[in-house]
């Protein structure tokens, strides 16, 4: 399991920004079923001026692609110094992330969610968008155009227009200081960020994200971002520097245990196929399926079928990950019951499916 897996699954098991909600406050206006509960398939509301109305609080999320991007990308597709900068970031465990152990704003990746929950506020001329960990875009819909040569910034220089119903937000002017997703890949200065926002319901926004960086990927990468309305709560804020653990202990390479590695059986190996469902400890609705696969004689773990990595056995029941380790639990029966990840923030479960 890379890091950028296990940084995924600790952001939503743990209960970091995308689920450390537990305040209670119901939301004003919000249709309702008879028995009382958010009817999130109501029609999405418009403004004033008929064009659909954003404005609400918003779960995002990308799934795999927030620990890589460009999973859906051929090798020959990603040049091969931005390949070699991924790889050195992954045998390193990230720790030279600026975004989650030196605590600068994240950038680009609050578009896909690494921001957690984001507060939409939407007038005629601009579209704000605020995030939990306290960075917050601007995104003009007054009719100016993307400045020639914007002055780099972490959060970029961004512009909208309506395609009928459809919002069409373009970014650029990026710092090349951020990565470019949770595994390392970079970016440079070029990067450009085309988003197509559509309410499809009073609970849910369809968005496509298109990331094109000629300098580092030859072609564009469109993602789907889940982007569901979040019900009778409100934000909290999450300073990352406040509780920060793991960088300390951030010690090793990723490599390091291949020296320990054990020759497991493959019908000891195949015992733990399957998926496995970690729930945030604060709020159970928030779910990552993480799914073990088998080729040939090795374990593989993903998040959402992307980016498949392999995990090395350091005994019949435990594997070493980049980020921890995974362990299998068996039943009275000898059936595999759950799965622990043990990390440096706690341990975490993983239920069978």
């Amino acid at each position: 399991m890379t890091r950028c897996l296990a940084t995924l699954i600790v952001a939503c098991a743990m209960g970091t920004p995308a689920a450390a909600q537990w305040l209670k406050e119901p939301t004003k206006g919000m249709p309702r079923t008879a028995d009382g509960k958010p009817d999130l398939s109501a029609p999405a509301p418009r403004t004033a001026d008929g064009h659909p109305d954003f404005s609400g609080l918003w779960r995002i999320d990308s799934g795999a692609y927030a620990g890589n991007l460009l999973a859906d990308l051929k090798p020959g597709d990603i040049t091969t110094a931005a390949d070699a900068v991924y790889k050195q970031r992954m045998e390193d465990l990230g720790k030279d992330d600026p975004s989650t152990f030196k605590c600068l704003p994240q950038g680009h990746r609050v578009i896909y969610g690494a921001g957690g929950m984001a507060r939409i506020i939407q007038s005629s001329t601009v579209m704000a968008i605020l995030y939990e960990n306290l960075s917050y875009r601007q995104i003009f819909l007054d009719g100016r155009t993307l400045p020639a040569d914007p002055h780099p910034s972490f959060m970029g220089y961004s512009i909208g227009r309506w395609e009928g119903d459809t919002l069409v937000v373009e970014t650029a002017g990026f710092k090349d200081a951020t990565w470019l997703d949770f595994g390392g890949h970079p970016h440079t200065e070029a990067l450009r960020v085309v988003e197509r926002y559509r309410r499809t319901s009073f609970g849910k926004i369809d968005l496509k994200a298109t990331f094109e960086d000629p300098t580092v990927f030859n072609k564009p990468v469109t993602i789907d971002v889940k982007v569901d309305f979040a019900a009778d709560t409100d934000m909290l804020e999450y300073v990352c520097n406040e509780n920060e653990k793991s960088h300390a202990r951030m010690v090793g390479k990723a490599s390091d245990d291949k020296k320990n590695a054990v020759k497991v059986a493959r019908e000891v190996l195949s015992r733990y196929v399957g998926a496995y469902d970690f729930r945030s400890t604060e709020d159970p609705s928030v779910v990552i399926t993480v799914n073990v696969t088998l080729s040939q004689d090795e374990l593989f773990v993903d998040v959402g079928g992307k980016d498949p990595q392999p995990m090395i056995p350091l005994s019949n029941t435990t594997f070493g990950t980049s980020g921890g380790r995974l362990e299998f639990v068996v039943d009275q029966r000898g059936q595999v019951d759950h799965a622990i990840f043990r990390i440096v923030e706690g341990d975490l479960k993983g239920v069978r499916k």
